[in-house]
């Protein structure tokens, strides 16, 4: 497998694509649309949800958390996740521009 060249790419490009990888894999959108309607959530919740394992569960909080989307509270023995407000206002704003641009644009 090639090594990704993110280099050849923008700034904003690379931070679409980064946002965008939140939202590609249904396990993750599960998450978010957990940590949003409990406003905050424990990993163990979390387990017991989406009925995946633990270290599956903690793997894609992590990647959550690299793209800074959600954040987390370390509160020995638990880790508790939830939004992270910015971010998610970041990506809105962001896919909402990306996807107002095609708005009347005409293709063949």
């Amino acid at each position: 497998m090639g090594v990704t060249r993110t280099e050849i790419f923008t700034e904003q490009q690379n931070r679409i694509a980064e946002l965008a990888k939140a939202f590609a894999h249904p396990a993750r959108v599960t998450i978010l649309q957990l940590l949003i309607e409990r406003k905050a959530c424990v990993c163990g919740d979390l387990v017991d949800e989406l009925d995946l394992a633990q270290a599956t569960v903690s793997q894609h909080l992590k990647e959550l958390k690299r793209i800074g989307i959600i954040q987390g509270e370390i509160n020995p023995p638990r880790v508790c996740y939830c939004i992270n407000p910015p971010v998610w206002e970041e990506a809105r704003h962001t896919f909402g521009a990306l996807l107002d641009t095609v708005v009347g644009a005409t293709c063949c």
